[in-house]
């Protein structure tokens, strides 16, 4: 029986020990990710959220990205990435833009300009931004921006899944926008 009593004491203090060290991991996780979210916001100044999209940012106009402006990154993050992709096209989603590693600092990315980062690949072969330039119908053009508490080691060029594989785990707060855009057919 005295043997038992330390035995059962040891288990008691290993298990609250335990205990104790999974809460301060839990603590420490929840720390990371919440630190300094303040809702970052991503606006056009040309065009709406869902309203239709000018069509000098398409095929049919001059194919240059719009204006596009980043308020209220989270403090922790290291670095921005930013997609611009159309799930309604009819061969699945088609990646129209894809930068990551974009200084935290970025307030604005200019009409025409591509921002400081690194350049993925899009569906259309090229890095850069290409405009929306729908076969048919209203597509909806999603720009998703994402607050990163790293930078990537990501090779340019690479695609918009390696982008998203590579940003597992390291994103702190998302945003996006919608543009739609309809091409008129003569």
């Amino acid at each position: 029986m005295k043997l038992l009593i330390p035995i059962i004491f040891i288990f008691t203090v290993f298990i609250i020990g335990c205990n104790t060290q999974v809460e301060n991991i839990k603590t420490e996780k929840e720390i990371k990710t919440t630190q300094g979210v303040v809702n970052m916001k991503l606006t056009r100044p040309v065009f709406e959220h869902n309203k239709e999209m000018p069509s000098e940012y398409t095929c049919d106009g001059s194919n240059i990205n719009p204006e596009l402006n980043i308020e209220d990154v989270p403090e922790n993050a290291k670095s921005l990435a930013l997609i611009m992709d159309d799930p309604d096209a009819p061969m699945g989603t088609w990646i129209h833009w894809v930068v990551w590693n974009i200084p935290t600092e970025t307030k604005t990315i200019a009409k025409g300009n591509e921002p400081e980062g690194v350049q993925g690949t899009t569906s259309f072969g090229d890095k850069g931004y290409g405009g929306p330039c729908p076969p048919s119908g209203t597509h909806r053009y999603f720009f998703k921006l994402y607050a990163l508490d790293t930078t990537l080691d990501l090779p340019e060029g690479s695609k918009k899944e390696d982008l998203l594989k590579a940003m597992e785990g390291y994103i702190i707060e998302k945003t996006e926008l919608v543009g739609l855009y309809k091409r008129q057919q003569e």
